[in-house]
């Protein structure tokens, strides 16, 4: 590795914060997704750009798309969140130094390579406090700690599971939370589960249906979940009871009149098991399915074909003691006439509601729910 020279460094000087933002400091954020935003293994960075309650979202560094709106690249709308080539580039256009950067790839190894240590070292240099959504944990990883300590800043490992002694296993307090459970799952990962997930919650609570989605995953964690957990972080043993304690929990603090959950993996997928203990954890009375039409194999697997969505339907009716309620689609690879088209068809083969939540209003997503759950209907009705 070359010697770093003086002018890698931004040239800008960072100013103190406005006396008025210390007192509400919004927390601000670069997110690091090189040559991956806008892609499969940019789920955490898609995810942040879209939606966030905890941090707000400055920039995005991926030098492949460098020069183009986020906004844009994801959805075909402007929302005026840059994106560099490089950490030192967005600093320098930042104005002033972000509180944090959050590390927006989601690989498959769930470990850092060689390049993106260097990275978030060199942050850590600016004493730029990390978030960090992975299965390597860099509080444990002694040139992290030193780095962190030398630059009094703060690095989340959000996938960081709580002590053995704290889990719980399932007990079935889950018969005590009395309004209806909706588990989004689907027939791959990074399909798009959390996204529906997240514009149903909407929808709902801007129509008066108290609505708390739980997490599952390091998205959603990092977006800003009030209630959740890492669950494929979690001992297989606890995943399932350490669930079922988030959503007990939500229910008798919200008071809500719906709890959405969050989906992971696909339950038909040999190498994830988070969908089984979802079901399981949760016991939902209705089960939205995500899936992805265009989509020719499961990610990172090329000679593992998808399932049709009405054997998934079968698998999950089959393994649980639930009945799924719509299908969303997500329309990567399609145009709007083929999205049009995959509706229509999907709802004559499944005798179900049908939509794309992110092209479509959100008005068939309500139609899901309150078909399912007449009560539901009548309050939004009256």
């Amino acid at each position: 590795m070359s010697k770093k020279s003086k002018t890698d460094k931004p040239s800008i000087l960072f100013d103190a914060l406005p006396e008025a933002e210390k007192v509400v400091k919004i927390e601000t954020a670069i997110v690091y997704c090189e040559g991956h935003f806008g892609g499969i293994d940019g789920k955490t960075a898609n995810g942040l750009v879209r939606h966030s309650e905890k941090y707000k979202i400055v920039s995005v560094i991926d030098s492949e798309k460098s020069g183009e709106d986020a906004g844009e690249v994801l959805d075909d709308m402007p929302n005026g969140i840059p994106i560099f080539r490089d950490l030192g580039t967005a600093l320098a256009q930042a104005g002033r130094k972000p509180d944090h950067l959050i590390f927006g790839i989601a690989p498959a190894t769930g470990m850092l390579s060689d390049v993106e240590r260097r990275v978030l070292l060199r942050a850590i240099g600016y004493g730029i406090n990390i978030v960090n959504g992975l299965h390597e944990f860099l509080n444990d990883d002694p040139e992290f700690v030193a780095a962190a300590e030398k630059q009094n800043v703060v690095m989340r490992d959000v996938r960081r599971p709580r002590e053995a002694k704290d889990l719980n296993v399932f007990s079935g307090r889950i018969a005590e939370v009395t309004c209806p459970r909706i588990a989004v799952l689907g027939t791959d990962c990074a399909i798009g589960k959390r996204t529906t997930a997240t514009i149903l919650a909407k929808a709902l609570n801007e129509r008066g249906i108290k609505t708390v989605m739980i997490g599952t995953g390091q998205t959603g964690l990092i977006q800003g979940a009030k209630y959740g957990l890492a669950l494929d972080a979690v001992p297989s043993q606890f995943c399932a009871g350490e669930l079922e304690g988030k959503i007990v929990e939500a229910f008798e603090n919200e008071n809500p009149d719906v709890i959405l959950i969050e989906g992971q993996g696909s339950l038909s997928h040999p190498a994830y098991s988070t969908s089984s203990f979802i079901l399981r954890g949760s016991c939902p009375q209705g089960v939205i399915l995500q899936h992805a039409p265009d989509r020719k194999h499961r990610c990172d697997f090329d000679d593992m074909a998808m399932p049709d969505p009405k054997s998934e339907i079968n698998l999950i009716e089959t393994f649980a003691d639930t009945k799924v309620i719509g299908l969303t689609l997500n329309h990567e690879g399609m145009t709007d006439a083929e999205v049009s088209a995959a509706i229509i068809q999907y709802e004559e083969e499944l005798n179900l509601t049908v939509t794309d939540a992110l092209t479509r209003s959100p008005e068939k997503l309500i139609e899901m729910v309150c078909s399912a759950f007449p009560q539901i209907g009548e309050r939004i009705s009256n």
